[in-house]
């Protein structure tokens, strides 16, 4: 596609401190290079223009942890592969996303990370961020979805080699911090700028705090493959509350975390230390039927995607669908979903200088959206990806 110019005018523009109301942004060479409150008298010739009258701007929404769609996965190991996943996610407002790996046999991994190291995003669609490696340092007794034959020990030596195959691209681990016998693993990651998650974890409250002493800062997809609360020890889930160096990743459907469940969360955790994420497979904007995850067999239905046992197998669920989720909860507010689906998740990865939010100099990732966060428009640098009226 073509870049040229974009003007959007008369929207209730979010920025980071304040809202503008009947607001204009002019979009320039896949950059924000204004925000006005009212109209931006001179624009470059051929700017295509906007009416945003009656919907919000807000920054696009980056998803930290998503496996595939559209009949699509990172598994897959093909450049075909994630260019259907990244040419789909602008429907659902996704404008960036990390590319997640699942435990899987070393030569599979291997290949995975070494189509992301030679990946290029493509004008016009969601941009891929880097690699979430899920797995395979991870504890069988939590291991979920993930096919337990090719769970492993930390080895450093392998993430070494992992990470040299994937052009240095792999951003988020997944890993249970209790393997981690020395703490050398993790102490690794955190001083190489890598975003340690516990996750699939069997640690405990004394477990967690050794480990954030270390360097893990997140915990992936919270309550779900970890330990919860008990009276005698809160856990992983209760330490994602009460550690404040924790950020959370939370599939919001309804069906990984139930709605009172997430009031709870949120109660407890707020917008601030919240990452709102899809884990979403294959099947996701697909019809119902038999798929895949990992190698082992998925069936999927119209709300969720389960292994043969009945375990769940990632999801089905769309970004704005689980930001619509949130904001349905008592005390949440559009600020609030702006934090956990784009503010944090940048600040998470280290992309707040160009990504998570609506400011001169950033990357052009933008949203417009009516009060119940359907997406009418989804802009990937600069580029409109996605118009509502496009859809069939």
């Amino acid at each position: 596609m073509e870049m040229t110019s974009v003007y959007i005018n008369h929207a209730t523009i979010y920025l980071e401190e304040k809202v503008i109301r009947d607001g204009s942004v002019l979009i320039e060479d896949g950059l924000i290079t204004k925000v006005n409150s009212g109209e931006i008298s001179s624009l470059p010739e051929n700017t295509q223009v906007v009416d945003g009258t009656g919907l919000h701007l807000i920054p696009g929404f980056i998803d930290g942890h998503i496996h595939g769609a559209n009949g699509a996965d990172v598994m897959d190991a093909t450049a075909e592969a994630l260019d259907t996943i990244a040419a789909v996610l602008p429907e659902e407002g996704t404008t960036s996303f990390v590319a997640t790996t699942i435990t899987q046999a070393p030569e599979h991994v291997e290949a995975a990370l070494k189509n992301t190291a030679a990946y290029n995003s493509k004008t016009g669609q969601a941009e891929m961020l880097g690699v979430h490696l899920e797995g395979p340092f991870i504890e069988k007794n939590k291991a979920g979805a993930q096919p337990l034959e090719y769970i492993m020990e930390p080895d450093l030596e392998q993430f070494k080699a992992w990470q040299q195959l994937s052009g240095n691209k792999i951003k988020t681990i997944t890993m249970a911090p209790e393997h981690d016998r020395d703490g050398s693993f993790i102490d690794y990651l955190f001083g190489n700028g890598i975003n340690v998650s516990a996750g699939h974890t069997d640690a405990g409250f004394s477990d967690m705090k050794e480990a954030v002493s270390l360097g893990v800062r997140q915990v992936t997809h919270l309550c779900n493959a970890m330990t919860g609360i008990h009276h005698r020890d809160i856990g992983v889930v209760g330490a994602a509350f009460f550690l404040e160096d924790l950020r959370a990743e939370l599939i919001a459907d309804g069906i990984h975390v139930s709605p009172e469940m997430l009031s709870l969360i949120f109660a407890n955790m707020g917008s601030e230390r919240l990452l709102l994420i899809t884990d979403a497979m294959r099947a996701k904007c697909l019809k119902s039927g038999n798929y895949e995850l990992g190698g082992q067999p998925v069936a999927v239905t119209e709300d969720r995607a389960v292994l043969p046992d009945g375990t769940l197998a990632g999801s089905i669920l769309k970004m704005n669908e689980g930001a619509k989720q949130m904001l349905q909860l008592p005390g949440v507010t559009m600020r609030d979903i702006l934090r956990m689906s784009a503010e944090n998740p940048a600040k998470q990865l280290g992309l707040w200088e160009r990504k998570g939010s609506i400011e001169v100099g950033k990357d052009a990732d933008i949203l417009l959206v009516n009060d119940e966060l359907d997406i009418k428009y989804t802009i990937c640098r600069g580029v409109i990806a996605f118009k509502e009226e496009q859809k069939k």
